[in-house]
């Protein structure tokens, strides 16, 4: 399947924001990419707005267009607010929970843990990332695994109370999913309802 292999500093300094991580680069030059990035004056159109905020959110979770609104549809389908089901249906990606639980340091790193066969839902190998993770599921490192140094890395000092929504277990090399987190429970910095309206032009 395709995917954004470019430079990522590039697209976090569009957005003007940190979306893949922690970037030494992004703090030098906080002003958009390109030769004119540092005189651009031009006023956003409502629409470019809009818009800017459903690419930084595909980017934010690596997931491509056809699959973004494959993922709205569906949040518009179900019973609730359209923009923070999306989010939650995000969040609970497989490749963002091993993510969310420093099983990997970045989404990418997670996805790719994901398709090697690392990691396990329940105890059975699951190498789908768009996998839609279930509260009470509970997501680990498989055996063989466990040991591998981006693993192990990854894990060292990472903090597993900063998501309420998520437990840990350090033994196990596991964690469960509590529940589908809350809206405001949900750090990125995403404004959903300019995606919801950004559809329903």
């Amino acid at each position: 399947m395709a995917r954004y292999t470019g430079p990522k500093t590039r697209i976090a300094r569009k957005f003007g924001e940190a979306i893949f991580g922690p970037d030494k680069v992004l703090s030098k030059k906080n002003y958009p990419p390109g030769q004119h990035g540092v005189n651009r004056r031009r006023k956003t159109s409502e629409y470019g707005v809009m818009l800017a905020e459903k690419q930084k959110a595909k980017y934010t979770y690596g997931v491509l267009e056809k699959q973004f609104r494959n993922m709205f549809d569906k949040a518009a389908r179900s019973t609730g607010i359209t923009g923070e089901i999306l989010l939650q249906n995000l969040e609970c990606r497989l490749d963002n929970i091993v993510y969310r639980l420093g099983i990997a340091p970045t989404r990418a790193a997670a996805r790719q843990m994901v398709n090697h066969r690392h990691i396990v839902v329940n105890g059975e190998v699951v190498s789908i990332p768009s996998y839609s993770v279930k509260a009470g599921q509970i997501v680990g490192v498989r055996e063989k695994s466990k040991s591998l140094e981006v693993v192990v890395n990854s894990l060292a000092g990472f903090n597993h109370g900063r998501y309420s929504w998520l437990e840990w277990d350090e033994n196990a090399k596991a964690g469960k999913l509590l529940h589908v987190p809350a809206r405001e429970d949900i750090p990125e910095n995403i404004k959903e309802h300019l995606i919801v309206e950004l559809y329903s032009k």
